[in-house]
């Protein structure tokens, strides 16, 4: 399975232009269905430009939160968007978390899943990284259908250019959907599984603030979009005008779905 590193997601300013603007919203969202008992400690795994982070901070009263990346450049940016004594960013990732004694009470990731090496094993750790009885919850994009505003765009880079099903995420990422989560969870050890899918809008102010993100090079999207001839970018923006519409003010209403999932570390068998 390819990083995120091999996806381009190493620039945690673009990140924010093309990415982040939903992720913190979809964050808070994910904070309030966990409904996880405020205060303790908690672990971030795979933080990006700290949207989760924020929203342990802002939802949980936490405790303290650890919150890595193995990208440098999405520490620093996570690091200046969020000056709270409570957060402490580390460069880290699956295989190498940190630890704490006594272990922490939840530890979540955001968006970052599919992206890890082995998902499965990168579960097996969150478990080992809390308590007994503590947490581990992820959310990822159902890239399949109900992320709109990237279906749009790989179904009709698909029509320009034969490579683009190479990176769609709906293809590469079978492991997002509900059934698949809550199956990992459950052959890493997790109890207690649940898990929900969660929605946020996604409103662009017209088709210039829906396209420019998509040229700063950053994720499997852009990445592709800087491959293309300029005859290839000219059909490819077409056809999205053509798939997008508008409404009467030029903006473009789209929404966003993901799937979320949670499971508990055993509180009677040890680790």
């Amino acid at each position: 399975m390819n990083t995120r590193a091999e996806d381009g997601w190493n620039a945690g300013d673009t990140y924010e232009t093309f990415m982040g603007r939903w992720s913190r919203p979809l964050a808070e969202t994910f904070l309030d269905w966990l409904d996880a008992a405020h205060g303790g400690h908690w672990l971030d795994v795979g933080t990006g430009s700290g949207a989760l982070a924020a929203a342990i901070c802002a939802r949980a009263a936490p405790a303290s939160v650890m919150a890595c990346d193995p990208s440098p450049s999405f520490i620093d940016a996570a690091r200046r968007k969020l000056a709270d004594p409570r957060v402490t960013f580390t460069v880290a990732g699956a295989g190498s978390l940190p630890r704490r004694d006594g272990g922490y009470d939840a530890a979540v990731s955001g968006l970052a899943l599919n992206f890890f090496p082995d998902p499965s094993l990168a579960i097996v750790e969150q478990l080992d990284a809390v308590r007994p009885g503590g947490l581990v919850g992820a959310f990822v994009w159902d890239y399949a259908r109900g992320m709109e505003f990237l279906r749009h765009f790989w179904d009709a880079a698909a029509t320009v250019e034969p490579r683009a099903a190479e990176a769609d995420e709906g293809l590469r990422f079978p492991i997002c959907n509900p059934r698949r989560l809550e199956s990992l969870f459950r052959s890493a050890g997790a109890t207690r599984i649940r898990g929900a899918a969660l929605s946020v809008p996604t409103v662009f102010s017209g088709f210039e603030d829906y396209w420019r993100p998509f040229l700063g090079g950053t994720g499997p999207a852009p990445s592709l979009v800087a491959t293309l001839s300029e005859e290839q970018r000219a059909g490819l923006v077409s056809d999205l005008r053509r798939r997008l519409g508008a409404q009467g003010d030029g903006s473009i209403a789209l929404r966003a779905r993901a799937w979320a999932v949670v499971g508990y570390r055993s509180s009677a068998t040890p680790r």
